[in-house]
């Protein structure tokens, strides 16, 4: 669980770093280019979900965060998992899913801010959670066993 819970902390505190940096120095919409047409940092303040589905539906994202960290929690916790990949994947998902829960809970909305304006916004939540996830992918279908005791 230990590298689990870091790579988890490490992913909400530079996850809460940089929203509230955006958030305090950025109004909604604002955008400013980083490089002219290829990344800028934009607010934006989602309901949703990816690429802005299912918006205003909070309360369904507050339970599905809730669930999918309960899962991570009891899976490393009552597994005898030694894999490293998988504990890293599984630690940057829990990471990036308490982040936007946190935003979830305290504002009813995530806060995005990079743009790379062939991509909906994001923030390092999302980051995390995806990287976590294609690890996880690469890993259960690599040919080497995983989760050996």
């Amino acid at each position: 669980m230990t590298y689990v819970a870091l790579a988890a902390s490490i992913i909400v505190i530079l996850d809460r770093i940089t929203k509230f940096l955006v958030f305090r120095i950025f109004i909604e919409g604002q955008s400013v280019p980083v490089i002219q047409k290829a990344f800028h940092l934009t607010l934006v303040l989602n309901t949703g979900a990816a690429f802005g589905i299912l918006k205003n539906r909070n309360e369904f994202f507050i339970v599905s965060s809730c669930v999918v960290a309960a899962l991570i929690v009891a899976y490393v916790l009552f597994t005898k998992c030694k894999d490293a990949m998988i504990l890293a994947a599984l630690g940057l998902i829990l990471g990036g899913d308490i982040g936007n829960l946190i935003d979830r809970v305290l504002f009813g909305y995530i806060i995005d801010f990079l743009d790379f304006r062939v991509w909906p916004v994001f923030n390092i939540a999302d980051c995390a959670i995806t990287l976590g996830s294609l690890l996880l992918i690469f890993r259960l279908f690599s040919k080497e066993r995983c989760c050996t005791q």
